[in-house]
């Protein structure tokens, strides 16, 4: 006899975490599955930190969810005794000066509320000595923005949802059949609705509207040692920093946790398979030449970790977040895009608003929105 709930969540990630609680929340019976478990090292959510920023040029909606989440964050790690879930590193996005994009965000952060300094190459420089541009960079500061501790974040939502009457099991899940889903163990679960925020492995469950809308590609994490007694790479005097400018994409966060300075490129990587892919690092030049480029000090540093994660794309880096074109009460969620970890307690509150029937579809969510067509435009 298969166990019955209001509604059927798969996927333990970000938003598939922060959906459930929000739905647990609101009084409904909720069942979370995910395959490999909360945090776990397969999954877009699993790494150690995500970086939290609010600046996304002219685009008014994610920062406002941006800001909106990180209410969220912080509000859940005080209540759980937790605080150090959130560093408050700062972010730092550092385009050439006179860049179209440093004039849209001020206008954004300014109807948003959002505060942030501006600085000039010469303070950059006294500032955060650890940086070295080879032109002349503005800066644009985020002082209350910073670095979520991923793996263990995503636990602590899990574990508090449970706390409050959620059901979360670790099972593989198959598409629906009406009310009724397995699991790849032959459990039965039914619901009035099941959402789907399984991330990667979306398109291998609905391959037929999914595959080549949703694509999950391999990006490889490096983590750095810093020289002996050196402070500078540590959260209280190293911001966060992204680039988005550069055509490679590349970020750092600090030496959180003296876990070494984490560094990548946000430049979508080859296509991969989140249950089987190669989890084993190849470009280790491109990234020494980035940190021999960037952060002299740590020219010659030693390779702590590394490790290989994947984004899940959709054509324009909106994400997806509608019902199932062929099922009404089935809810595909995904689309992270490599900028959503940070957004989950805002999906959570969208899709429970949806289901509530009080909340407003916004547009670039939809699925009619979605091609196979690659022309990220959100990041």
């Amino acid at each position: 006899m298969a166990d019955s709930y209001d509604v059927v969540v798969v996927g333990a990630g970000s938003f598939g975490a922060w959906t459930a609680y929000e739905l647990r929340r609101s009084g409904r019976t909720v069942a979370l599955l995910d395959a490999y478990g909360a945090g776990n090292s397969r999954a877009s959510s699993g790494d150690e930190t995500r970086i939290i920023r609010m600046a996304y040029g002219a685009d008014e909606l994610y920062t406002r969810w941006a800001s909106r989440s990180l209410e969220r964050w912080t509000d859940l790690f005080e209540y759980i005794h937790a605080p150090e879930l959130f560093q408050n590193t700062g972010v730092l996005w550092t385009p050439p000066v006179g860049h179209p994009n440093i004039a849209a965000t001020l206008r954004t952060f300014e109807q948003c509320g959002i505060e942030c300094e501006r600085l000039s190459a010469a303070t950059l420089a006294a500032r955060f000595p650890q940086f070295k541009f080879s032109s002349e960079p503005s800066g644009i500061f985020e002082p209350g923005s910073g670095v979520l501790l991923a793996r263990r974040a995503i636990r602590a939502v899990v574990e508090e949802a449970v706390r409050n009457g959620l059901d979360y099991f670790r099972e593989a899940a198959l598409a629906p059949d009406g009310n009724e889903m397995k699991t790849t163990s032959g459990q039965a679960l039914k619901a009035e609705t099941f959402i789907y925020a399984c991330g990667p492995w979306l398109p291998k469950l609905f391959p037929q509207h999914l595959e080549g809308c949703i694509r999950p590609t391999r990006q490889e994490v490096f983590f750095f040692g810093t020289p002996a007694g050196d402070c500078r790479f540590a959260p209280r005097d190293m911001p966060a920093w992204i680039d988005f400018i550069d055509p490679r994409g590349p970020y750092a966060v600090p030496d959180v946790e003296n876990r070494g300075v984490k560094t990548g490129f946000d430049r979508h990587g080859p296509e991969f398979d989140p249950d089987m892919g190669d989890r084993v690092v190849k470009d280790i030049d491109g990234i020494r030449a980035l940190l021999a480029e960037r952060f002299p000090a740590l020219a010659g540093a030693p390779l702590l970790e590394s490790r290989v994660c994947q984004y899940e794309n959709t054509s324009t880096g909106d994400f997806l977040i509608d019902r199932h074109p062929d099922f009404e009460n089935v809810w595909l969620v995904g689309g992270g895009s490599g900028h959503g970890f940070k957004h989950g307690p805002m999906v959570g509150e969208y899709l429970t608003s949806r289901l509530d029937g009080t909340g407003v579809a916004e547009p670039r969510f939809s699925f009619a929105t979605k091609t196979r067509e690659k022309k990220r435009a959100v990041y």
